[in-house]
This record gives structure tokens, sequence and C-alpha cells, in this order.
């Protein structure tokens, strides 16, 4: 005899409101960025430009975060059945490819003034890149202290962290030209910055692709999720297991259990729910549990009225 299948509302905690924290960062953001794009253009700095061009990614995805986290927030309703939780995985992949596509212009550009190199001012270079680090870290702060298990929260520091080491670099670009004038240190640095923009878009766009594409959750190997289930004694086999994740921070699981004759489907599924729970953060799962049978119900073509079986 079959039991009737279980689920198991989410058992998350909503993370907590951080507008004001990203509301901040993000003016902060758009002011020092109005600056740098002045001092590129007076020091025809490509560095300083490409600075300015990721900050403006920055800006994006921290207004983005912003408003999918409220969005988020709203409750499930009518087909949205798990609300908008997944606003901040769309948010955080149109991010990375709008990261991608400004680096490659950007990169496009740093090669062609390594060819033909132009005057740059690297005095200007040095004071921007200084302010540009101290206003980089200020930012870091204020974001480190909103809720890390969020993609975009965890995407914009990566971002925010990332302008700083540009920073650093053209930094080291200006204090070479004021020496030396080589002024294809400018267009080097620049290349230091793409490759910098590369890494973080190429990361975000793989785990917001990851959450889309329903693949199991980042540290949670399906294997040993099957391994835990058939570890109990009265589990004889599980199968179509499904594993992905709703959104950042919260993991579901669906499942087929079958367990032995004279064992109580409803206390198995307990049993596996909290060991899912402790054992691999899995929150929110589905256990149709059953018995076995001997012989399982087979569903086949529909045979004519009066043919004999």
């Amino acid at each position: 005899m079959s039991q009737a299948a279980s689920s198991s509302a989410p058992q998350v905690t909503e993370p907590r409101p951080d507008d004001h924290l990203f509301l901040l960062a993000l003016g902060l953001l758009l002011a020092f960025m109005a600056f740098e794009v002045a001092m590129a253009a007076v020091s025809s700095s490509l560095a300083l430009l490409s600075d300015a061009g990721h900050m403006l990614t920055d800006a994006g995805a921290i207004a983005g975060s912003l408003f999918a986290m409220r969005l988020a927030r709203r409750p499930p309703a009518g087909d949205w059945t798990f609300g908008y939780k997944r606003a901040e995985i769309l948010a955080a992949q149109a991010n990375g490819f709008s990261l991608l596509v400004i680096a490659l212009i950007l990169a496009y550009e740093a090669v062609r003034r390594l060819i033909l190199p132009g005057h740059v001012t690297g005095e200007i270079m040095v004071v921007v890149a200084a302010v540009g680090a101290a206003v980089n870290v200020l930012i870091t702060l204020v974001l480190a202290r909103a809720d890390r298990r969020s993609l975009n929260v965890e995407g914009a520091i990566k971002h925010v962290l990332t302008d700083l080491y540009a920073f650093v670099g053209t930094l080291v670009a200006g204090v070479v030209i004021i020496f030396t004038h080589f002024e294809r240190a400018d267009s080097i640095a620049s290349l230091f910055v793409v490759a910098l923009m590369l890494k973080s878009a190429l990361e975000l766009i793989r785990r917001s692709g990851r959450v889309l594409l329903e693949g199991a959750p980042e540290g949670v190997s399906p294997d040993e999720t099957v391994g835990i289930i058939t570890s109990f004694s009265g589990v004889d086999s599980v199968h179509d297991v499904h594993l992905w994740t709703i959104t950042s921070g919260l993991p579901a699981m669906s499942a087929h259990v079958l367990v032995r004759p004279g064992e109580d489907c409803h206390a198995v599924r307990r049993q596996l729910e909290e060991a899912l729970a402790s054992r691999q953060g899995i929150t929110h799962t589905t256990l149709q549990v059953d018995h076995v049978v001997d012989r399982p119900l087979t569903i086949g073509p529909r045979r004519p009225r009066g043919e004999s079986t």
C-alpha cells in the first residue's frame, strides 16, 4: 500500500532590507564616475576611461540589485508561485553580459592605443587613481554590511573590488609615465583592467546561468545527496532526483523514495527532510514516499473493448 506524497515549505530567513546601503554606494559611485570621466578627458588617459566604464557597470549592478531585491520581496501571487525571487538572478546575468561587452570594447581600444600611443598626463592619473582607490574602499565597507547570501550582493562587491585593483594598476601606470615617459603604460594598465572585468563577467554569467539552467546548487553533490537518502535503513531506493536553486540561498529538491514494506512513510520523510537540511542545507524538499510493490503499475496502450487480456 503506497503512502501519499509530501512537500515541505521553504524554511529560509528572509534577507534584511539593505536598500539604504545600496543607495549610499550608488551615490558614491556615480559622483566619482562623473569626476573620473572629466579627468580622463583632460589627461587623455584610456586607463581612467576604462576605470570609469567599469564603474558604470558597477553602478548598473548596484541599481539592478536594488531593484531586484525590492522585486524579490513581493509575496507569491497568481501564476508566480515562487514570487519574483529569481529577479536577482536575471539582474546578475544582465550585469555579467554588460560587463563582458564593455570589456571587449575597451580591449580593442587599448590594443589600438598600444600601436598608436597618445599623450597621457601621468600626474592626473596618479591623483584620480588615489582618490578612486579610497572611494572604492569606502564602498566596499558599505556593501560588506549587506546580506552576503545574495548573488547580486556578492557580485556587486566583486565589481567594486575589481575597481580597487584597477585603480592600483592605474596608479602604477601614472607613476611609470611621470618618471619614464613610457605612455604605453596607460594602455597596459587598461588591459589589466579589462582582464579583471572579463574575470568578473564570466564568473557572474557562470553562476547565474547555473541557477537559470536548473543546475545542482553550488556545493551540493547529487551523488552525495542520494547517498544520504539511501543510507537510511528503511529506504529501498530513490529515483527521479532533481536538485536546483530557486534563488540565492534557497536550494530545492524533489525525489521519489521507495521504502520497504512495514516502514512508516511519513516518519521516513520527516527524517530525510531533517537530514537533508542539516547535512546539505536543502531546506525546500518535495519527497514522494511510497512502499515497494512486487509488480509496479505499468501503463500501456488501451485495448479495444471485448479483446481478451
